[in-house]
């Protein structure tokens, strides 16, 4: 679990070496349970793509119609993601997410019996609070239930399942396409939702850290022990309480504030910097521009096809195939490493894809230059932003800066989705992925001047180095 970093006898070296088997098993399936939330996120955002097509016909819906049913899901995720980080600190992890579950199950029965345009708004924002709390609270989750060896890889699980989710949204849209029922297509996402519910009630555990912050001691020691043994559960809740301990004695402890106010403090604002930026860059380097124009760009290619939602599958193979990539790289290589590489594969292939457009280069050129683009974004940036926002802050405002982290991105998000089409109009398509390739070229910089490596260590040694990183750039 995060923080383990002494051994039982000798009290140095990696506690995760001690861990049984049976213990690394038992947090890998939580992860897994956990994960179910990212799964829904990937599949609520990924679904309407195919449903629309049916939808639009039967409630007679206009272009801005269309436009908002799509696009209403980032609106109530942005609030869903801000609040899910206050309800997390207060009820805790676990049962947060037996929340996020219900509230994807109301939205998912809301959209699947609307019998028009306003009830099925409705259901789009409410899955949005939902997608965009699970957005939040599933990383924070799964970096406090994690050994240091594999929390890469753990949290790397949420953007698998992201992937897998958009996937199988695709997919289930390919099967219900003949018939056109679209309701089947969104009432398929109430299965995972229904997990999600089972599995917090009956299966997941709290987290230790939520536990020790409430003096609930007991029970975070008994919970440890259960995956440790409890020689190591002592070493383990021992280390964690002095740490709290010296963050409360410290002098940025005596001026911080409460709540969100804690963002703010002199030792945390650069975990947010860096939080807010990636957040910023993730959406900014132009990946959602790329997926939703994907079928127009792959249709200009002459290549044969039955529908868009077939290449649609074709897109999220690479996506997914390259998380798993990333997943076998990210506790081996690290995290930097993993974001300087993607930043520069998007810098270089956003160049070529906008000089394609703007010299007439033949179509496949284009959806080679487009392939290579995801997949340099599935391998780096995709997944380990989600990462970071999980391991830069210490524990105390883990929570409210995961939640503005992912509220900045759900923003950029809209933001970009909003202002793509105008501009791309003003100044021609090839010039705007210009743009994109610009932002993730001055990405590349910051991540290679201010973001720290987090692979294999403890927030007081991440906090250092930030503290170090920011040390030329305070004013």
């Amino acid at each position: 679990m995060q923080g383990f970093s002494t051994s039982p006898k000798q009290h140095t070296g990696p506690i995760e070496d001690d861990i049984p088997k049976e213990g690394m098993h038992k947090i890998w399936f939580w992860s897994v349970l956990i994960a179910v939330g990212g799964f829904l996120f990937g599949f609520d955002t990924g679904v309407i793509s195919g449903a629309l097509l049916y939808i639009k016909s039967d409630f007679s819906l206009n272009s801005f119609e269309q436009g908002s049913v799509v696009s209403v899901l980032v609106l109530g995720a942005m609030v869903g993601s801000l609040t899910a980080g206050r309800i997390a600190d207060r009820i805790g992890r676990q049962k947060t997410i037996g929340l996020e579950g219900a509230v994807f199950l109301a939205g998912t029965a809301i959209a699947v019996l609307a019998n028009g345009y306003v009830a099925l708004m409705a259901g789009r924002i409410v899955l949005g609070l939902a997608v965009g709390g699970a957005s939040a609270t599933v990383p924070l989750y799964l970096s406090e239930i994690s050994p240091k060896n594999i929390r890469g890889r753990v949290l790397t699980l949420n953007q698998l399942m992201i992937t897998v989710g958009i996937l199988v949204a695709y997919m289930v849209n390919l099967i219900f396409s003949g018939s056109g029922n679209w309701r089947a297509m969104i009432a398929a996402g109430g299965i995972p939702a229904f997990v999600m519910i089972v599995a917090s009630l009956w299966v997941l555990p709290e987290s230790y850290q939520w536990l020790l912050a409430r003096g609930r001691d007991k029970e975070a020691h008994r919970l440890v022990a259960s995956v440790t043994g409890t020689e190591i559960a002592d070493i383990a809740v021992r280390r964690f309480k002095e740490q709290m301990q010296r963050h409360a004695d410290s002098p940025e402890a005596k001026t911080e504030g409460k709540g969100w106010h804690v963002l703010l403090s002199p030792h945390v604002r650069p975990a947010l910097i860096v939080a807010v930026v990636l957040a910023v860059v993730q959406q900014f380097g132009g990946i959602n521009t790329i997926i939703y124009y994907a079928p127009t760009i792959i249709q200009e290619t002459g290549l044969t096809a039955s529908n868009s939602i077939f290449y649609s599958i074709a897109i999220g193979v690479i996506n997914l195939v390259m998380t798993i990539v990333a997943i076998t790289l990210v506790d081996r290589t690290g995290r930097r490493p993993l974001l300087l590489h993607s930043l520069l594969a998007m810098t270089i292939t956003m160049a070529l894809l906008g000089l394609a457009f703007v010299a007439g280069w033949p179509s496949l050129l284009t959806l080679v230059f487009m392939v290579l683009y995801i997949g340099g974004f599935a391998a780096g940036l995709g997944p380990v932003f989600w990462d970071l926002i999980a391991e830069v802050y210490p524990p105390e405002a883990r929570a409210a800066g995961s939640a503005a982290a992912t509220a900045v991105n759900w923003l950029s998000n809209f933001t970009v989705s909003l202002v793509f089409l105008p501009i791309a109009n003003a100044i021609g398509q090839g010039q705007t992925f210009w743009i994109f390739g610009v932002i993730s070229l001055l990405g590349l910089l910051f991540v290679k001047r201010f973001v720290p490596e987090t692979k294999g260590r403890d927030i007081d040694q991440v906090t250092a180095d930030l503290a170090q990183r920011f040390g030329h750039a305070k004013t």
